[in-house]
């Protein structure tokens, strides 16, 4: 089962909605799809409340320690997708969930300062060397120029290949996304030949090439070195080191206990 978890510090980044498009595009591509609400606010609750409960399940899980037993028993019960909708900001569940995730996607807004405030999710990120993903999302259709400026404050604090961790497409802002979450529907479902839900496909094609063969990983003590790591693909002897290694502790991750529990 892959497990694919939609988390930043700041709000408005578009996490549910994207949450929502994903897990109808995974399920549209014949895969068996769970989502996993830990946002109190109960945005994927809502909206499935208003599907009359068709599938994709929506699951509010807002005890940390539950998460992992969660992902066991869907894992077993022949789930294949498993998406986790979080809060923003840090807590004990948003922490859990990226611990026990396959690929962490970063939602942001083209500004420079929504990618300066996504530095708290990332420092959890590397702390569990965990793979991860910018999706710039709620993109203006004709803002070039803000799209270009995001891109840079992303490229210059990334010492390679800023495609590496750039999720594509851009999703851009249009009514589509609003509109299907008032319906109770993905975008897909709700304008099935329409620009959003093609940039919603191609992003799952996309998040789906790199939990499923292009998923990479880097060191935990390179990732401390850069605000903007990227992933890279690991020698056979790095594996092996990696999956050796004791999991970090709180001090290895620069995060104050009230603050990750």
């Amino acid at each position: 089962m892959y497990t694919i978890v939609l988390a930043t510090q700041k709000g408005g980044s578009g996490k549910s909605t994207l949450a929502m498009g994903l897990a109808v595009a995974a399920q549209e591509a014949g895969h068996n799809v769970r989502v996993i609400e830990t946002d109190r606010q109960g945005t994927l609750s809502k909206w499935q409340a208003r599907r009359h409960q068709a599938e994709p399940i929506v699951e509010a899980v807002y005890d940390a320690k539950m998460i992992e037993q969660r992902l066991e028993a869907l894992a077993r019960g022949g789930v294949t997708v498993c998406i986790i909708d979080t809060a923003s900001g840090i807590n004990a569940a948003t922490t859990a969930a990226i611990r026990h995730c396959d690929l962490c996607l970063i939602p942001t807004r083209p500004s420079v300062a929504d990618i300066e405030a996504t530095a708290p999710t990332l420092s959890v990120v590397r702390a569990w060397r965990k793979a991860f993903a910018f999706v710039l999302n709620q993109t203006p259709i004709r803002g070039g120029h803000r799209v270009s400026d995001a891109t840079t404050a992303l490229d210059n604090d990334a010492p390679r290949d800023i495609a590496e961790v750039l999720a594509q497409p851009f999703i851009m802002m249009r009514n589509d996304h609003q509109d299907a979450l008032a319906a109770g529907l993905g975008v897909n479902e709700f304008a099935p030949e329409g620009k959003c839900a093609q940039e919603i496909r191609s992003l799952w094609r996309w998040t789906l090439g790199k939990v499923a063969g292009d998923q990479v990983v880097q060191e935990a003590n390179e990732l401390m070195e850069v605000q903007f790591p990227i992933l890279l693909r690991p020698t056979v002897e790095e594996h092996e080191a990696t999956a050796a290694r004791a999991y970090p502790t709180w001090a290895d991750s620069n995060i104050t206990w009230d603050t990750g529990l």
